[in-house]
């Protein structure tokens, strides 16, 4: 959400504000990348951040670090500006699929410049886009049709997305992306299946309010289920269209309880652990932490639908195999996901590999095996900076 609202206040005709921003290395990076191309965004007050769009410019350079939403939003806005803008980003972001999403631009009008399909790259931009319409496989990220619909409105004939290909994964985000849009005041038709139109004309700006990333709360919950505690979740939405609304339903897959209250979600746990037989395509995002849940539970558990995650921040499934089996635990790939079979865990290193999904995913398991040791916790600072001093206090240390 945080990443969609500054691309739509970027490219609106009037100031816009955000409020409640998140505060992390990705929504950083955003703000750097924006910021390179021309847009003005004031983030002195970190409960108020101030956006003033501005003439794009180029000939610059974007860090994309391993932020998803850099590499795929930014790239069609910077075809918007007269210059070369070149991407480049960590040596893990150079291994993530971008080919659909760099093809797809080529056949709008975008002049990219690339030899791997991936980072590091350069758009030539010209100064405008004529859009039209695109058929692009989307099925190794639904990051690839967000980014043409964001930047569509100021594109000279708007754009028509179709995705052709497998079952794509974390449509709950592209649900975002439109309703974001509409907000903004663009108008969108997504009346066809696997079709989204954006017609063309500039969104005006507008005071958005950021909800709390609800992925983020995954491992508190978890915390909840397997020490047999409550944990309440502050401003927990009513009603929302991030896919981390799951967790309300996997906490009770898992023998848990979750209650929407006046403060947020309340979840309580049982200490024992239920396996689950789940399918996480709309909601990949928890796969790391529903893992560790399921190398915990009382039986085994089926996790599917979740085979893009091996082109995410690390190759997740194999990450998880790989971590869980070095504690003793019985992990298999599947085609498309997980096999689980809790066993007796042990004490060791749980490599993160940097990616902050994959701390939170150790940090559960020790709470339940002594001695076991993150390789690395600083990575979670890509969503959620204070997330080693939110665990302890959530812990009472």
């Amino acid at each position: 959400m945080m990443s969609r609202a500054l691309m739509l206040s970027a490219i609106s005709s009037s100031a816009s504000s955000i409020a409640d921003p998140l505060t992390a290395r990705d929504s950083a990076l955003m703000v750097a990348a924006l910021q390179a191309l021309g847009v003005r965004i004031n983030t002195t007050d970190d409960s108020l951040w101030a956006i003033h769009p501005g003439a794009f410019h180029g000939s610059t350079t974007i860090d994309c670090g391993l932020a998803g939403t850099v590499m795929r939003f930014v790239p069609p806005l910077a075809g918007l500006v007269d210059g070369d803008v070149t991407f480049d980003g960590d040596p893990a972001a150079r291994r993530r699929p971008m080919g659909p999403l760099l093809e797809a631009l080529g056949r709008i009008g975008v002049d990219v410049k690339h030899d791997s399909g991936g980072l590091p790259f350069t758009i030539a931009g010209t100064g405008s886009v004529s859009g039209g319409h695109i058929t692009i496989d989307a099925s190794a990220s639904s990051q690839f049709v967000s980014g043409l619909l964001l930047s569509a409105p100021r594109f000279g004939n708007g754009v028509t997305v179709t995705h052709s290909g497998a079952a794509m994964p974390s449509t709950p985000h592209i649900r975002m992306t439109v309703d974001m849009l509409r907000d903004a005041g663009a108008v969108v038709d997504d009346s066809a299946r696997n079709t989204w139109r954006v017609e063309p004309g500039q969104p005006s700006g507008r005071a958005w309010s950021i909800e709390p990333d609800l992925s983020n709360a995954a491992p508190f919950i978890a915390s909840a289920l397997v020490t047999a505690g409550t944990v309440t979740i502050l401003r927990w939405p009513h009603r929302t269209s991030q896919p981390g609304d799951l967790l309300r339903q996997l906490v009770t897959d898992f023998g848990g309880r979750a209650e929407l209250t006046a403060d947020g979600l309340r979840v309580t746990g049982t200490g024992s652990i239920n396996g689950i037989d789940a399918e996480l395509s709309e909601a990949g995002e928890l796969t790391p932490v529903i893992a560790a849940l399921c190398a915990l539970a009382d039986s085994p558990s089926s996790l599917r639908g979740i085979a893009h995650l091996r082109g995410h921040e690390t190759d997740r499934l194999a990450g998880l195999r790989a971590q869980i089996n070095g504690l003793g635990g019985d992990v298999i790939e599947t085609p498309d996901g997980l096999r689980i079979t809790p066993s007796p865990l042990k004490a060791g290193v749980f490599e993160t590999y940097d990616d902050h999904r994959m701390a939170h995913a150790a940090a559960v398991i020790g709470l339940v095996v002594p001695g076991v040791e993150l390789s690395d916790v600083a990575c979670t600072t890509k969503t959620l900076p204070q997330f080693p001093q939110m665990w302890d206090q959530a812990l009472g240390h």
